[in-house]
């Protein structure tokens, strides 16, 4: 005889598994992310998307748990982009509190027990997870004031993304070991960010124009073009104009 709801045991009540959302614009990653997760208890992907826009539709659509996220997504916005419309997500009406299955009344997860924070009448946005093999500083820094609640680089063991995932659907943050030296090392010393007129000259030089050329683009002195790129020079740790390019290139400075 099954007792009554208000009678059951809650260490016996089923624990609804961490309901996954990948996002990858490589149909063989996807595939791979697919069967090693179905191996992980607790865990289930219950959609793929193959771009930025795509990921958003579909986490609005199945309120996944957690957006497994991949930054480079070739063709329309990145995972950068994407991660900061899924957290940006309307929090959405609890589902009802009981539904009818395999005859009798189970218990739904209205109170949200699979994520931390999350209200008893309602459910925020997915978390994020990025998964990616890019860890520079920019895309970290880009990544986490996106919204993203944790960083992890595809080069982990598949016990560490378990691991990730349960703790980003729970609200908890996860960094691989890298990217946590790399978030300290910045925390130690940062260096400043360029404004937004060093990035003007940044995109020009870029396209190779001279500091004449840049002056007459941005409609400046050619004394204030040297002064920006001295500080532009400074704050990339470089020398020279090649030098600052390709390291604004590296940190994805550049569109």
């Amino acid at each position: 005889m099954t007792p009554p709801a208000g009678d059951r045991d809650p260490a016996h009540t089923p624990v609804r598994p961490v309901r996954v959302l990948l996002c990858d614009d490589h149909a063989v990653v996807r595939a791979g992310l697919l069967a090693l997760l179905s191996s992980a208890h607790g865990i289930e992907v219950i959609g793929e998307a193959g771009d930025g826009e795509e990921a958003v539709a579909l986490a609005a659509a199945l309120h996944p748990d957690v957006v497994l996220m991949d930054l480079q997504l070739g063709s329309g916005i990145d995972g950068i982009e994407a991660t900061r419309r899924i957290a940006g997500l309307p929090e959405r009406e609890a589902e009802g509190a009981a539904e009818r299955a395999d005859g009798r009344d189970v218990e739904r997860d209205a109170a949200g027990r699979g994520a931390a924070g999350r209200g008893a009448t309602g459910r925020g946005a997915p978390h994020v997870l990025v998964l990616t093999t890019y860890d520079t500083d920019a895309d970290i820094n880009r990544a986490i004031e996106a919204g993203a609640t944790g960083y992890l680089l595809k080069a982990e063991r598949p016990e560490e993304l378990f691991s990730a995932i349960r703790a980003a659907a729970a609200g908890r943050s996860t960094l691989s070991a890298p990217v946590a030296h790399r978030v300290l090392a910045q925390m130690r010393s940062p260096r400043p960010g360029l404004t937004d007129r060093e990035l003007d000259i940044l995109g020009q030089l870029a396209r190779g124009l001279s500091n004449r050329e840049i002056a007459r683009a941005l409609f400046i002195s050619e004394a204030t073009v040297k002064t920006h790129l001295g500080r532009i020079y400074d704050k990339l740790g470089v020398d020279t104009r090649a030098g600052a390019v390709s390291v604004a290139k590296e940190q994805r400075l550049l569109p």
